[in-house]
């Protein structure tokens, strides 16, 4: 039997579906069959096939592309062209893939923990998907869990990505927690994808936005990651870590056709001049 979408997904009130053929390309895209049901298994076979094949990259505010969170937009940019993105983008568009497959979703925000403390609220955006139990699922952070974190533990979760926590932090918010290090504070109450566009625009366009100050592309391999920022590659595996600087545009392009299946027409240029 196969799982049907829900008449009415959390958090997703207003939000456009999917068509059934683009249900059918993303699936191609990550290489999964549809699943026969909406249960944890296949939750977590979706959740890595999509880690291992769309890449966290924000090259569009690079390129001066626009970014849209309409969900057709998403799919032409994600699924069409082959391309990945960041938080909004990923986890908004996987979160319409699943719930036409027939999972209860929820969109929640988050505000990321960096050096100075937690950015503005709705600065990232993740899932809570609720199969038997209420699972964290977030295929928009980078380097990240492979394997969805049940919500309700309080100890430790081990993951081929790290040991994670997640802590109660006060009011209903929640902090999850990486190798000892905070990652992000989770607000519980559901969301649209559509609350997300005023921040969306402002990582677009913001000086002070790390979107706008950094260039990257990287993806989750069967041995480990690769990264490109600039013209700087970083290869991680069971050997260790090696990085290079590559020559030249061409050699740039063919690294983000040959280690991301992105395909540019040029090699995107740091916003305030940089080179790429």
């Amino acid at each position: 039997m196969v799982a049907r979408r829900p008449e009415r997904p959390h958090g997703a009130d207003g939000d456009v579906g999917m068509e059934e053929r683009d249900v059918a390309a993303y699936l191609e895209r990550i290489g999964a069959e549809r699943p026969p049901r909406a249960d944890l298994l296949s939750l977590h076979d979706l959740q890595l096939r999509h880690l291992l094949a769309v890449p966290f990259e924000n090259l569009a505010i690079h390129l001066g592309e626009g970014i849209s969170l309409d969900v057709a937009a998403l799919v032409d940019k994600v699924v069409r062209r082959r391309r990945g993105g960041f938080c909004y983008e990923l986890n908004g568009l996987f979160a319409a893939l699943l719930t036409e497959l027939g999972y209860n979703v929820t969109l929640l925000a988050a505000r990321a923990v960096g050096k100075a403390g937690l950015g503005p609220p709705f600065d990232h955006l993740t899932l809570r998907v609720d199969a038997a139990a209420p699972w964290l699922v977030d295929v928009g952070w980078g380097r990240f869990a492979h394997h969805p974190l049940r919500l309700a533990e309080r100890g430790e979760q081990r993951d081929p990505g790290g040991t994670f926590r997640i802590v109660d932090s006060g009011h209903g918010d929640l902090d999850v927690v990486m190798n000892g290090e905070p990652q992000y504070r989770i607000e519980p109450r559901p969301r649209r994808l559509a609350d997300f566009e005023a921040t969306c625009w402002w990582h677009q366009t913001s000086p002070t936005s790390h979107f706008t100050q950094s260039l990257v592309c990287s993806l989750l391999t069967e041995t480990g990651r690769v990264t490109l920022t600039g013209r700087s590659e970083i290869v991680t595996d069971g050997t260790g870590r090696r990085e290079r600087t590559l020559d030249g545009d061409d050699e740039v392009l063919d690294a983000y056709r040959s280690r991301f299946g992105v395909e540019l027409d040029r090699v995107p240029t740091l916003r305030g001049g940089a080179a790429g």
